[in-house]
């Protein structure tokens, strides 16, 4: 079988799709970067770097393919910024942009990945309507919500997917039963740094001690991608207050005098990771400035791309901004396989 995936950002869905032995054949992707890291992983796809709406009928018919995968920009159904979750966001409509590709390609199958947001408060609407539109295209749906826990992901994150398929499916039951991977599991052997390392490429300096390192290493000797935003000298100094599991409440209100209100910053800012569990969500981890759990600087892209089941062959592109926002963008490939190898049977 072989499918499409689109908003296909870096390939999350797409790497999955190739650990559940689907072959993706095309992919829309509108960012440059993305689309660029994109082609680096799947130089065999068809990468349409295009605004998805500008697509004709013509365009979309010719996209032959067995399953559609999506997943749409989830700014406007995030729990996470209130500024955006509202309905006058650009960015809803853009959840229902797949059910024109079902429309023309009749596939077997469709996978839309979203945010936890959009299964809640007033954005179920919009999660509502997206399952009436499938029906009315003769699709049986479900909505199946997968956590971290299920899947063995090293993070507490929470997806929502709608899965439309045109024969009848049992209901997706996805359970994890050998434990949950920690930070350290997946982390912890590669090589040290120090704020705003900017070596692209460099050899590992320890085996890796956990079956998920060893799994995402593949028998490499190097790893890419292993950089880190380069923070001012008092952001560093920050750093030094926070113990593991803490954040910005551990650092001297005389230090944060940046923050005009400190009283409005979230759990996330400035979080120091745990080695002995696993992480918060990787969202956009520069701007919460995530920190490492024993080195006085922010996650790596490698660092953060293992934490979100990338494989260490996995390459994105771009300047390190559009590298870890590629990386926090991306839905999990462990958590797409997962539920891929379910449908496809």
């Amino acid at each position: 079988m072989n499918g499409i995936d689109l908003f296909a950002g870096a390939g999350g869905l797409s790497a999955g799709a190739r650990l559940a032995g689907l072959d993706v054949v095309h992919a829309v992707e509108k960012d440059p970067d993305a689309a660029a890291a994109y082609k680096l992983n799947f130089p065999e796809a068809t990468v349409h770097r295009v605004d998805i709406r500008s697509l004709t009928d013509e365009d979309i018919s010719s996209m032959k393919c067995d399953v559609i995968l999506a997943g749409p920009p989830c700014q406007s159904f995030s729990t996470s910024n209130q500024r955006t979750r509202h309905d006058s966001n650009p960015l809803n409509d853009f959840i229902f942009e797949p059910v024109r590709f079902v429309q023309l390609l009749n596939p077997e199958f469709v996978v839309i990945e979203n945010v936890h947001g959009l299964s809640i408060g007033t954005r179920r609407r919009y999660l509502n309507l997206l399952l009436e539109k499938l029906k009315q295209c003769s699709y049986n749906t479900q909505v199946c919500i997968i956590s971290g826990a299920d899947v063995g992901l090293p993070q507490n994150r929470n997806r929502v997917f709608i899965i439309g398929s045109k024969k009848y499916l049992p209901n997706i039951n996805i359970g994890f039963r050998d434990g949950q991977p920690t930070v350290y599991d997946a982390i912890h052997d590669l090589p040290i740094l120090h704020n705003g390392a900017s070596v692209d490429v460099l050899p590992y300096t320890m085996p890796p001690k956990t079956k998920y390192a060893e799994t995402l290493r593949d028998r490499l000797s190097c790893c890419t991608g292993h950089l880190v935003s380069a923070n001012a000298s008092h952001i560093i100094a920050r750093y030094a207050y926070i113990p593991q599991g803490g954040n910005w409440r551990d650092i001297p209100a005389s230090m944060m005098g940046t923050y005009k209100d400190r009283q409005r910053c979230h759990t996330g800012i400035y979080h120091r990771l745990r080695f002995d569990e696993p992480a918060k969500v990787i969202g956009n981890f520069r701007k919460n400035m995530l920190v490492h759990p024993t080195q006085s600087r922010g996650l790596s892209i490698r660092e953060a791309a293992r934490l979100q089941s990338f494989d260490d062959r996995h390459q994105f592109a771009g300047s390190i901004g559009k590298r870890q926002q590629q990386v926090g963008n991306a839905v999990p490939p462990i958590m797409a396989a997962a539920l891929l190898s379910q449908i496809l049977g």
